[in-house]
C-alpha cells in the first residue's frame, strides 16, 4: 500500500471522524480540516495522540494550502435543523468550499472526492433514483440552501474536471446512520432513538408512510474509499446507499422493539418540501467499484442505540 497525505474537510463530524479513523487505521497521514459548526471535538478526540493526524480549525468558506495527493470533500451542515439555522452559511459551505477545494486540488494536483447529496434529487418522480435521474428540486424552499448548493457543487466539480483536468469523484450519499450522529441533529434515527430512551413520544410527520433507505456509516466510509481509489475515467456521480427501503412508521416501531421503550407514537403535519420516497439505485456502484452495503439495520440500529445509550 502507498503511504498518502489525505485531507478531509468536516473531518470531526458524524462521517468524516469515521474516515478519518479509517484512513488512519490504513496507515495514511490524515489532516482533519473543521470549523466545528457541526463536528464535535469528541468525535476525534481518541486520534489526537496518532502521530499520523493533525487536526486543523478552518473554514472552507476560506482558502486553504496544503500539500496533500488526496481530497475528501464534507464539509457543510447535513441535518435540516442545521442548514436551516443558517441558510447562507450553508450554500456558500457548499459553493464557495467547492471551489476553494477544488482550487487546492488543482494546484498540488490532488484528487478530490466531493460528498454529494440524495437530497439533489428532491421529491422524486422516479423511484428508485439512478445518477441520470436530474432531480424534482424546489429551487427557493426551506431546503434549498442545501440541495442546490450541492447540486452547484456537482457542476462546479465537473467543470474543474473538464476545463482544468482535475481528478474527481462525485458520490451522492443516502440516509447515514451509526455510532457518533449529533443527538439534536434532527436526523430521523437520531431523533428516534434519543426519544425511545428517554421515554419520550416518537414524533412521526404525516402518516409516517414516507419511505427512507438506510445505510450505516461503514457502509458509507467504504463506498467512499472505493470511489476515491477506483480508475480515473469514473468521476460519477455514483450513489452509495442502502436499497432496503422502509417506511418511516417501520422504523420508528423498530427502534421502540430495540430499545425497550415505553415511548408512544404521535403524529405531526408533514415539514414543506420533505421527500416522500428515497431510495438509491446502486447499479453503478456494484459495477463500478464492486460496492454494496452489508450492514442489516436491524444490526446496525443495535450499535447505534449502544452509543446513544453512553452519551444520554
Amino acid at each position: 500500500m502507498i503511504r498518502k497525505k489525505i485531507l478531509a474537510t468536516g473531518g470531526a463530524g458524524f462521517v468524516g471522524s469515521h474516515l478519518c479513523e479509517r484512513l488512519l487505521n490504513e496507515g495514511h497521514e490524515v489532516y482533519c480540516l473543521d470549523n466545528f459548526f457541526t463536528g464535535q471535538k469528541q468525535n476525534i478526540i481518541h486520534l489526537l495522540n496518532n502521530p499520523n493526524f493533525e487536526l486543523i480549525r478552518h473554514d472552507v468558506i476560506n482558502p486553504f494550502l496544503i500539500e496533500v495527493d488526496e481530497i475528501y470533500n464534507l464539509a457543510c451542515p447535513a441535518s435540516p435543523i442545521h442548514y436551516k439555522y443558517n441558510p447562507i452559511k450553508t450554500i456558500k459551505t457548499s459553493v464557495m468550499g467547492a471551489i476553494n477545494m477544488l482550487g487546492l486540488a488543482k494546484r498540488v494536483k490532488a484528487k478530490i472526492l466531493q460528498a454529494s447529496t440524495s437530497e439533489v434529487y428532491g421529491n422524486p418522480l422516479v423511484h428508485p433514483q439512478p445518477e441520470g435521474y436530474w432531480g424534482n428540486v424546489n429551487p427557493i424552499g426551506e431546503r434549498s440552501c442545501y440541495d442546490e448548493g450541492k447540486r452547484a457543487a456537482e457542476t462546479l466539480f465537473n467543470d474543474y474536471h473538464k476545463q482544468n483536468q482535475v481528478k474527481i469523484k462525485i458520490v451522492r450519499i443516502f440516509n447515514t446512520y451509526g455510532p457518533r450522529m449529533h443527538p439534536n441533529d434532527g436526523r430521523v434515527v437520531s431523533n428516534f432513538i434519543v426519544q425511545a430512551l428517554k421515554n419520550q413520544d416518537i414524533t412521526v410527520y404525516g402518516e409516517g408512510q414516507q419511505t427512507r433507505s438506510f445505510q450505516y456509516v461503514d457502509d458509507l466510509v467504504e463506498g467512499m474509499i472505493k470511489m476515491m481509489e477506483s480508475e480515473d475515467r469514473i468521476t460519477g456521480p455514483v450513489n452509495i446507499g442502502n436499497p432496503d427501503e422502509f417506511t418511516i412508521l417501520e422504523l420508528a416501531e423498530k427502534v421502540i422493539n430495540l430499545t425497550g421503550s415505553k415511548s408512544k407514537i404521535i403524529y405531526k403535519p408533514l415539514p414543506s418540501d420533505d421527500p416522500m420516497m428515497r431510495k438509491p439505485d446502486i447499479t453503478l456502484a456494484k459495477t463500478h467499484l464492486d460496492w454494496a452495503p452489508h450492514m442489516k439495520l436491524d444490526e446496525g440500529l443495535i450499535k447505534t442505540i449502544e452509543y446513544f445509550k453512553t452519551i444520554i
